[in-house]
């Protein structure tokens, strides 16, 4: 009897393994080919999709302002004669928007470097240095993510008034300075702190003081996510248009300031407009496709760790 129910689930059992089987292998067909030809489709049209604004912004830059007026941007593939520089032409003899280019160029690399120096130095601090209420301050950088840059716009508008430096480069400068330390002292102090502890032990054993520690070891290993940072604060500065609508010199206004203010004043100029707005756009974009490996390897670390 007992033989008898033993080999009847026996059955049982062996006749389940094929149906659990069977859906093994349904599920890790329907995986493969979503992982195939009909995914990676659909990622592209997607990839269109998104860059189908930018895509449209080029084209409308090279086309004539009377073509912009009449018909829309997708017209010259059916019609590439309507393709011209000419655009470009009038952008580059356009002295408010080449002088704005600079200017965002003046206040966008400063504040990079600055953010980028002074927030490896305090996350260098904050993760391997001992100093009282250590603990207690990187309390207060973090807290100073949470405050809107709204909050401080008149305060500040204020104390540089006071101290001279209102409508200015150097203040423009000052404010994207201060409010990308938090962010930056906070994402470089997780990162320096998941550095081996021996391996610092073992430069400090060779001699290395505190300066040679810092460029020599953790700077190198910090590169990723220095260069994440600086993507970051670059993208931030270079498409700003509260902060230097504002603080910014009404004479030398930055890029996006001196876009607005053609919108304002010339609003059937779009043959100067979608050029310039054009580059306004590809060079932050080709800054991110030059660092494009360091940032990726600083968010994988990130998410390795």
């Amino acid at each position: 009897m007992t033989t008898s129910t033993e080999a009847a689930q026996t059955g049982r059992g062996t006749r389940a393994e094929p149906a659990a089987g069977a859906q093994q292998g349904l599920g890790a067909r329907i995986a493969a080919r979503a992982g195939g030809g009909a995914m990676r489709v659909f990622l592209v049209l997607v990839a269109l999709f998104w860059l189908m604004p930018t895509i449209g912004l080029l084209l409308s830059s090279l086309r004539g302002a009377e073509d912009i007026a009449a018909t829309g941007w997708w017209k010259v593939f059916t019609a590439p004669s309507e393709l011209t520089f000419d655009n470009y032409q009038r952008l580059l003899d356009n002295s408010t928007i080449t002088d704005s280019l600079f200017s965002t160029v003046m206040i966008t690399v400063p504040a990079t470097v600055l953010v980028v120096v002074i927030g490896s130095l305090a996350g260098y601090a904050f993760a391997w240095m001992e100093f009282p209420g250590r603990d207690w301050w990187f309390l207060l950088v973090v807290g100073l993510l949470v405050v809107p840059v709204q909050v401080a716009l008149i305060p500040v508008s204020e104390l540089f008034g006071t101290i001279g430096i209102f409508e200015t480069t150097f203040g423009v400068i000052m404010f994207h300075t201060a409010f990308g330390l938090p962010f930056a002292i906070f994402l470089l102090r997780n990162f320096f702190a998941e550095i081996p502890r021996e391996l610092l032990e073992a430069a400090r054993l060779d001699g290395a003081g505190e300066i040679r520690l810092f460029t020599r070891v953790v700077m190198p290993l910090g590169g990723p996510a220095i260069a994440s940072l600086g993507i970051f604060q670059f993208l931030w500065v270079w498409n700003d248009m509260l902060v230097a609508l504002i603080f910014a010199d009404s004479e030398s206004p930055p890029i996006t300031v001196a876009l607005q203010q053609q919108v304002r004043q010339f609003g059937n100029n779009i043959d100067v407009l979608a050029p310039g707005a054009f580059v306004s756009m590809v060079i932050p974009l080709a800054v991110f496709f030059a660092f494009q490996r360091q940032f990726v390897s600083g968010v994988m670390a990130g998410a390795v760790k």
